[in-house]
């Protein structure tokens, strides 16, 4: 179910909103869909942040002893850079 709503727009964004709208679409769909991608987003910085809460409070030792699995780790550039350029291509793709 839709609920119809009045929303003031300054002319240039109606403008804009007219040129991006694709053929077909309403501009009404158009707002929902960008309302939709603002809240996504949002809600994706706040999941975001949690994790970096959780893994940062895992790594100060706040759930007991940290895993040590990072420190067996190797930084790529120090593999020598025909290693990593060519491997990293590899398995980007």
């Amino acid at each position: 179910m839709k609920v119809k709503t009045s929303v003031t727009l300054s002319p240039d964004v109606l403008e804009a909103i007219d040129r991006r709208c694709p053929e077909g679409r309403s501009r009404s769909e158009f707002l929902e869909q960008a309302a939709w991608d603002v809240i996504r987003r949002a809600d994706r910085v706040e999941s975001d942040a949690r994790e970096i809460e959780i893994l940062n409070a895992i790594a100060d030792g706040k759930f007991g002893e940290p895993p040590d699995s990072y420190l067996y780790g190797v930084p790529p550039e120090s593999l020598g850079s025909d290693f990593f350029d060519e491997d990293f291509a590899v398995a980007t793709r």
